[in-house]
């Protein structure tokens, strides 16, 4: 119980930090782009247009709401984070003990680095994650409509409980869920793959006889977790943006987004939008600014 609720504190102190950055994130995620990219250099000294980074981001937001207003949807994700722990240490906690009990009446046991128990262990941590992302997602769709309704100017979610109520006469029970499909499939993918290249790595090339092999095997973990997250990013783009589709919302609806009747179509459309772009950018001179709306498009959509 201390470890989970070192945990909470830990989280939540981290969530706070990391808050303003997340705002920015989604924003740029679905598209908003109120400042106009500028002339700048690229790794190989080339003149490029550049979208504005991080920083002019959270100077336009506190231009406009002020310090406090990079802490939109603080709230609810806090809610968020807090429950998902809880929900995540319990059921993982159930999991172990399951797997003791089945354990002390059998002879065998899956010895420690093999790949029998990393599957093992992978599918305990995924029952827990993903219990913890269904229970904690109506959390989640609330706080990215916080940030989102910056766009319009909106005030239709201004708190916890008033968003809940606000999102149940609207949308029902269903509306609470909006993304979760493409989220878990994201967390999922992400953990398997992160899980399994790591094991391959940690077996078949790193050798025990290494100094400083656990540091090494802990680094292994953290490179596949950045690649497995990389490769993952789809799903979260389409999760976020399935969750403020056709909410109510300027920022999910036409003319300033298109509305998707499913996350897969969502997919689709964003999927065909990159390919012509990238294209279109291979085999044609185009205008500048064009070709820098485009890129700006293509860099929302996929990060």
């Amino acid at each position: 119980m201390a470890d989970t609720c070192g945990q909470v504190l830990l989280g939540s102190g981290l969530t706070v930090l990391s808050h303003p950055l997340m705002y920015i994130k989604v924003l740029v995620q679905v598209g908003h782009e109120p400042l106009r990219p500028s002339i700048g250099r690229n790794l190989f000294g080339r003149q490029v247009y550049q979208l504005p980074g991080l920083f002019a981001y959270a100077k336009h937001i506190i231009k406009i709401d002020g310090k406090a207003g990079l802490f939109n949807g603080l709230a609810p994700r806090l809610c968020a984070g807090t429950i998902g722990t809880l929900v995540h240490s319990r059921i993982l906690q159930r999991c172990q003990d399951a797997g003791k009990y089945e354990v002390s009446g059998t002879s065998q046991k899956a010895e420690e680095g093999s790949l029998q128990h990393v599957v093992n262990e992978t599918t305990k941590e995924m029952i827990a994650r993903s219990c913890a992302t269904i229970v904690t997602h109506p959390f989640h769709v609330i706080t990215l409509r916080c940030m989102v309704q910056f766009i319009g100017r909106e005030t239709k979610y201004s708190g916890v409980f008033d968003s809940i109520v606000t999102v149940y006469k609207n949308e029902g029970v269903l509306g609470f869920f909006a993304g979760l499909i493409p989220r878990l499939l994201g967390d999922v993918l992400s953990l398997w793959i992160c899980n399994m290249l790591a094991h391959l790595i940690n077996t078949y090339a790193i050798d025990d006889s290494m100094s400083h092999t656990g540091e090494i095997k802990n680094c292994s973990q953290a490179v596949t977790g950045f690649f497995a997250s990389m490769l993952t990013y789809p799903f979260v783009l389409v999760s976020n943006l399935m969750a403020v589709n056709d909410c109510g919302l300027a920022g999910g609806l036409p003319p300033y987004a298109s509305t998707y009747p499913t996350w897969v179509d969502c997919w689709r459309h964003l999927s065909l939008e990159v390919g012509c772009c990238l294209q279109n950018n291979a085999t044609q001179k185009q205008d500048p600014w064009l070709s820098v709306s485009k890129y700006s498009k293509l860099v929302n959509d996929y990060g």
